[in-house]
């Protein structure tokens, strides 16, 4: 079986690797689709130095194999069903874990392939075994769709822990991939207005494409959108979480998903968030809650339009270089690797 490694910067290649093994409580999962994250990019570029490494953890595929412990059970993916693939490890057992905010599993996460390389999920592969409690059927939805599962998943967390109520006004600081998926999914949940804010002009105007009700860069967003229930900040930058506070409305909830400097700090007014009942929340990765909704909602079509506007290009896996290359050089929303 081939899977992708990152050896250095710039620097991928395909090794041989055995055919996994099922347990009886696994499936084995041949990779159709892997999208390429901003983890991939930056280990591609060698702006995060950690070679050799297997990444991928954006896999959709079809189930080939499944366990005998779960393959009669009720609900249980079958062989030939589409998935979309959960591939973060939870222990189930620490703290964090314990309390339901297994997002936050205090095992360190990642594998190893037989050599020794470590594997930060491996999707970059010809196929995956994983839990079947964490494959989730898509039914006839593309591949594409599905190999957006995590994304989905991620954006899916971000909405619960910010609290999305249906006629909530919201503002998305970054029009991004997950800027955009913000928005498909807080419109799919009802709110009443989505604004997008960037500083690139073409972004905002496939935004106002796509469905954002307004749009504007950072010190025009107050004046253009208003005051805001729900701001989302998808893009990590300097003056980032300054632009959310001020654009909340009294009771208004900040949620920063996007990853910031970790250097970075910014004076907030205590009075202010006390004053206004304000509120800054952190969103960080997924649980099986959100897995389920992104499940179910690319299943259902209800993305379908969204979802085709933010595939960028696909590769075979043996153009994974390519893919790589394009992905760390052009603005880009997902290139898909796999399947062909």
């Amino acid at each position: 079986m081939k899977v992708a490694v990152v050896t250095a910067p710039e620097a991928v290649e395909l090794r041989e690797e055995p055919s996994p093994k099922v347990a009886p409580d696994e499936v084995f999962v041949e990779v159709g689709a892997c999208g390429l994250c901003t983890m991939e990019r930056r280990l591609f570029t060698g702006e995060k130095r950690f070679y050799p490494v297997a990444p991928g953890h954006e896999v959709a595929g079809r189930v080939a194999e499944v366990g005998s412990a779960v393959a009669d059970l009720p609900g249980s993916p079958r062989v030939g069903d589409t998935v979309t693939v959960d591939l973060l490890t939870r222990c189930g057992t620490c703290s964090a874990c314990r309390r339901g905010r297994s997002a936050l599993c205090k095992r360190p996460q990642g594998g190893a392939l037989s050599d020794g390389t470590v594997s930060f999920g491996a999707g970059l592969s010809e196929g995956v075994v994983v839990k079947a409690t964490q494959a989730y059927p898509t039914g006839t939805a593309p591949i594409e769709h599905a190999a957006m599962g995590e994304p989905v998943a991620c954006v899916a967390h971000s909405l619960r822990l910010g609290g999305l109520r249906a006629g909530d006004r919201v503002a998305v600081i970054g029009a991004g991939y997950m800027g955009r998926l913000h928005l498909a999914l807080a419109r799919h949940a009802g709110a009443a207005s989505v604004g997008l804010i960037d500083v690139s002009a073409d972004r905002l105007a496939e935004a106002r494409g796509a469905g954002a009700a307004w749009t504007a860069v950072p010190d025009e967003a107050l004046a253009l959108g208003g005051k805001q229930d729900l701001v989302f900040v998808t893009a990590g930058a300097p003056g980032a979480l300054e632009t959310a506070v001020s654009l909340c409305d009294d009771g208004g909830t900040v949620v920063l998903y996007g990853a910031f400097p970790k250097e970075l700090s910014v004076g907030v007014s205590p009075d202010a968030i006390h004053h206004h009942e304000l509120s800054i929340v952190g969103a960080y990765s997924h649980e099986p809650e959100d897995w389920r909704t992104a499940a179910a909602l690319i299943a259902s079509g209800a993305l379908a339009a969204d979802l085709d506007a933010l595939v960028t290009a696909r590769f075979g896996l043996a153009e994974v270089a390519e893919a790589l290359k394009l992905a760390s050089t052009t603005p880009v929303y997902r290139v898909l690797v796999g399947g062909r």
